[in-house]
């Protein structure tokens, strides 16, 4: 399964767990945590006064009540003291204490806010690094749907280093086009045969000139499974460790796998690009064999090729920056 980014009032997430940036005594305080007791009504505090506080790091969970989650896990994440007392391994035990417990107790899917990153002052590329790496680390070894909920933009900082790189990339290489229109959808204009991924100004002209599947399959020597596992064999991967780099759920791959003719999304078509490590000509040749193209008239697609062409093929790097510039995340 998957590490997604959301923006979102972590209260209202649909999940089987969502996890609470608690204080040590469990009983409700300030921003996240405050507002998750709000939201869960008198039965959380009710409960949370049983358990006798959680340790820095450690982890306790409860009932979800007025909440739409099954359960609350709570943790507590470390004060920010300048990085020299520990913080970064108090913070780490926290994501995957949280995640252990959430498997212990059967749950498919969690989602984290970005612990300590609020009052308690943790650097938030730090600590979104933090959050990232144990969390990957996690989906390495287990499935799980894993949401890091993000309430506004000023609460996520990716590297600026890396995001000026890429804005630099994208102001020299992004041309705007009038975009041929097709059908009206509820984001903008697309082509019948594209899922409308961006706002209509983001659009690739070239999406709206694909011909049907079964066009391009006759006049394709390979498909798109065909090559993607050809490449998976040529690379020494094995398939778990292919869908889990490309961020891809395994009940997708799975499809992919026993249907020749699966057209999968573009940024699922992507996403494996990405996790074989492709030159930029393999990587487009497999996305075209999805049904799609890169362009210099989309975003997206400017700055997937700045990662290609640059030789950085971490996803979820890649799906930060994405989340950074809004624009739809790799893998499913």
């Amino acid at each position: 399964m998957s590490l997604f980014f959301v923006r979102q009032d972590i209260t209202k997430m649909k999940v089987d767990a969502i996890v609470n940036a608690a204080n040590n005594s469990l009983l409700g305080g300030g921003g996240v945590d405050g507002a998750i007791h709000r939201a869960a009504g008198p039965g959380l505090k009710n409960e949370c006064a049983k358990l006798n506080g959680c340790g820095t790091g450690e982890v306790k969970i409860t009932g979800g009540y007025d909440l739409p989650c099954k359960k609350v896990i709570h943790t507590v994440g470390p004060v920010w003291k300048g990085g020299q007392f520990g913080e970064a391994l108090l913070l780490r035990s926290c994501y995957r204490k949280s995640l252990e417990l959430a498997k212990e107790n059967g749950l498919a899917s969690i989602a984290f806010p970005l612990i300590s990153s609020g009052a308690y002052g943790y650097p938030k590329d730090q600590a979104l690094s933090i959050a990232v790496t144990a969390i990957r680390e996690f989906l390495n070894e287990e499935d799980m749907d894993v949401y890091l909920v993000i309430f506004d933009r000023e609460s996520f900082a990716v590297s600026k280093r890396l995001c000026d790189e890429v804005r630099e990339y994208v102001d020299n290489n992004y041309v705007e086009k009038e975009v041929v229109l097709g059908n009206r959808s509820r984001g903008g204009w697309y082509d019948v045969s594209c899922e409308p991924l961006f706002d209509a100004i983001e659009y690739s002209p070239n999406c709206c000139k694909k011909a049907t599947l079964e066009e391009v399959l006759d006049n394709l020597d390979e498909s798109f499974s065909e090559m993607l596992f050809r490449l998976i064999d040529e690379k020494g991967m094995t398939d778990v460790e292919c869908y889990k780099k490309a961020n891809v759920d395994r009940k997708v791959f799975s499809k992919i796998r026993n249907t020749k003719v699966y057209r999968p999304s573009k940024t699922t078509a992507v996403a494996f690009a990405i996790a074989l490590e492709l030159p930029l000509d393999r990587a487009k040749r497999l996305i075209e064999l999805a049904g799609y193209s890169l362009t210099h008239n989309n975003k997206f697609d400017v700055i997937i090729e700045y990662f290609i062409k640059a030789k950085k093929y971490d996803i979820f790097e890649i799906n930060e920056v994405l989340f950074e510039f809004d624009q739809k995340l790799l893998g499913c």
